[in-house]
């Protein structure tokens, strides 16, 4: 049987500026502390649910199995619906969040969206940090949730719209990369924090998160919008090419400029872009809006970011060694998603994928491979597998750093065109959110029954999802987003269903 893949199709047919500004680079700098927010808090719960204090006040069953309780499992110590309700109530919160922040978007613009959801993180940062019941943290985590919830549907649309086409990959990267940046702040937080005399170290490290929150709603009122939204909302043509001139950083635009405008005509005629993603032409988009995010969750990354430290205490080690393998996996996963922001442009999103979900792959059977032979319910392990298990934890976080982390994003981010893209882009983030739910609600549980075969369940996922890339996933790299619809109509799938284009590349390979 004949396959037809394409090959990495250079920049369209028109010419755009590809310069890249002072002013562009500061502004998307601005935005990203959307992803330092999410990274943060990612890191932040992790850290301090496995702190004695902070479970001793809120968890106290669980503290106890923690201290001693022999007749408990080793993989059901922490095996507690009070404690996921505390992790995935912000998930739930964030879902409905981006549903409803869609027509927000799309209408008002991606500037006040952010604006608004950094406004309600910090005061949900406020009141975890002063919370002295349970309740009054979970209030916090689900305004953290509607914070959350904005921010990720608007920053990866701001830095894609506002970056040149040529470094698109990089500039959208930087989001993931702001993630790991907030979580490896978060890590460092915690370690430190858990030293502080008297248990109140916990508040510290939620009251924190105010930080990133403040910076990015202040920042935010001094943005500009995005061309791509300016014209969207029916503003002035001329004061959107000048701000895409300033953007740009040269008069000569109109190749770009044409195509937005195009864009926005078409879009303005879409009354319902949620009806609109279901026709025939837009059927790839839809399947990518949901399969792309929902694989990135069960690839189990957030089963390593949620909970590296309950897991360091599920084999035998130490409260501080625990938090402080959080801090050495935050590195890693920063370091690795750098190097994706150089190399994503140049060999594409589709090797990347692929490389990546091959080493997470191993990794994962490599973990529960260990853990099924020397992790029984009683005792630990010896420090040797420990040590090694930390070591293959670091390869994984690498694989999905460079890979399934910020493509995750990007990929979904570049692909809708303006009628649909807030539709498109909010469907990407409520199923990230409802299935990081799924797996932060599950988790401990799956643990306390599958045991070590929870690492299988993920491994055989990353099977499934590496399949889908191969077969299914076009290559987007240097395409403008404008010009996106031919990688449709080029694949050899794709276009069997949304028709295929009469001038097709003759560069397209056949692999049999």
């Amino acid at each position: 049987m004949a396959i037809h893949f394409s090959a990495p199709i250079e920049a369209g047919t028109t010419a755009y500026n590809d310069k890249i500004t002072l002013f562009v680079v500061l502004s998307c700098v601005t935005a990203v502390m959307g992803g330092v927010i999410f990274g943060y808090d990612i890191g932040v719960s992790g850290g301090v649910t496995s702190m004695e204090a902070f479970l001793e006040k809120f968890f106290p069953a669980v503290y106890a199995r923690m201290r001693g309780d022999t007749l408990v499992s080793n993989y059901c110590k922490f095996d507690s619906q009070l404690l996921t309700a505390f992790t995935s109530s912000l998930y739930v919160a964030g879902l409905f969040a981006t549903l409803a922040a869609a027509p927000a978007t799309r209408g008002l613009g991606r500037r006040p969206t952010m604006i608004v959801g950094g406004a309600s993180f910090f005061a949900g940062a406020a009141l975890g940090g002063a919370g002295t019941t349970i309740y009054m943290v979970i209030v916090g985590r689900v305004l953290l949730g509607i914070g959350l919830g904005l921010t990720n549907l608007a920053v990866p649309l701001y830095l894609s719209e506002m970056a040149p086409p040529r470094y698109r990959g990089a500039f959208n990267n930087s989001f993931q990369f702001s993630i790991g940046i907030g979580a490896l702040s978060a890590s460092l937080v915690n370690y430190g924090t858990e030293k502080i005399p008297g248990g109140w170290g916990w508040r510290v490290s939620l009251a924190l998160a105010t930080v990133p929150a403040f910076l990015l709603s202040l920042g935010a009122l001094f943005l500009p919008e995005t061309p791509n939204s300016l014209l969207q909302q029916g503003g002035d043509p001329l004061a959107a090419k000048r701000v895409l001139q300033k953007i740009r950083g040269a008069t000569d635009v109109d190749a770009e400029f044409d195509d937005l405008v195009a864009a926005a005509d078409a879009s303005r005629g879409i009354r319902s872009p949620f009806c609109q993603i279901l026709r025939r032409e837009h059927r790839p988009h839809l399947v990518m809006a949901v399969a792309i995010p929902f694989f990135q969750q069960v690839t189990g990354i957030n089963v390593i970011a949620f909970y590296v430290p309950v897991l360091i205490r599920t084999i035998g080690l130490g409260e501080s060694t625990a938090l402080l393998s959080a801090v050495m996996t935050s590195v890693v996963g920063s370091a690795s998603t750098l190097i994706s922001m150089f190399v994503v442009d140049r060999v594409g999103r589709w090797a990347l994928f692929l490389a990546g979900g091959i080493q997470m792959l191993v990794t994962q059977v490599m973990i529960g491979g260990i853990l099924a032979r020397q992790l029984g319910d009683e005792g630990g392990v010896s420090r040797g597998y420990a040590y090694l298990l930390l070591v293959l934890i670091a390869v994984y976080v690498a694989g999905f750093g460079w890979s399934w982390g910020p493509l995750g994003w990007l990929v979904p981010s570049e692909i809708f065109p303006l009628e649909i893209r807030s539709a498109g882009q909010s469907i990407t983030v409520a199923v990230n959110f409802l299935f990081t739910f799924v797996v932060a609600q599950t988790f401990l549980a799956m643990l306390c029954r599958m045991k070590s075969g929870i690492f299988f369940f993920f491994a055989g996922w990353l099977v499934a999802m590496t399949a889908f890339v191969y077969w299914m996933l076009p290559e987007t790299r240097n395409i403008p987003m404008e010009q996106m619809g031919k990688v449709w109509r080029e694949h050899w799938f794709w276009k069997k269903v949304v028709g295929g284009s009469q001038g097709a590349d003759p560069k397209m390979n056949d692999l049999s």
